[in-house]
């Protein structure tokens, strides 16, 4: 469930506001962490290979801009944490929902719940990654939101 943006980052030192501070990853264990990943950019292969750190500085730079996609890993993780999220605020909002109309003749009332605690099965690092991608936004305290129009 982690991402392997945040083993790079980790890696080379430089990570953004958005990442938790992590224990800086050895080239071994980065490389270790795109062989679990399955298929990889080529390119991402050689840096760590000749263990170039501009080259991986560079691919890092290019995802967070979006010139690059993501390796297929990643942009799957941050599909199915955007999914089981969307799934629980959807239930939040049901049960919110059901127990708020009082009676069984009332015509029920809507839920306020904007935002929720978002699954812990995912680490931190995958919801900072949607909120940098506009995909969420932060509420503060834990919780997210989906912004207008999600």
């Amino acid at each position: 469930m982690d991402l392997l943006l945040t083993v790079m980052v980790s890696l080379v030192g430089d990570a953004p506001t958005t990442l938790p501070p992590t224990v800086p990853a050895t080239w071994d264990e980065a490389r270790a962490a795109m062989r679990e990943c399955g298929q990889v950019d080529p390119e991402l292969v050689t840096a760590l290979e000749a263990e170039d750190m501009e080259a991986v500085r560079k691919i890092i730079g290019q995802w967070y801009s979006g010139s690059r996609h993501m390796v297929e890993h990643d942009r799957a993780v941050l599909k199915r944490a955007l999914k089981a999220y969307r799934k629980r605020l959807k239930v939040t909002l049901l049960d919110a929902e059901s127990s708020l109309g009082g009676g069984p003749m009332s015509g029920g009332r809507t839920s306020t719940i904007v935002g929720i605690t978002p699954p812990h099965r995912y680490p931190r690092a995958v919801w900072d990654e949607l909120v940098r991608q506009g995909r969420l936004r932060d509420s503060k305290h834990g919780m997210y939101e989906l912004p207008p129009g999600g």
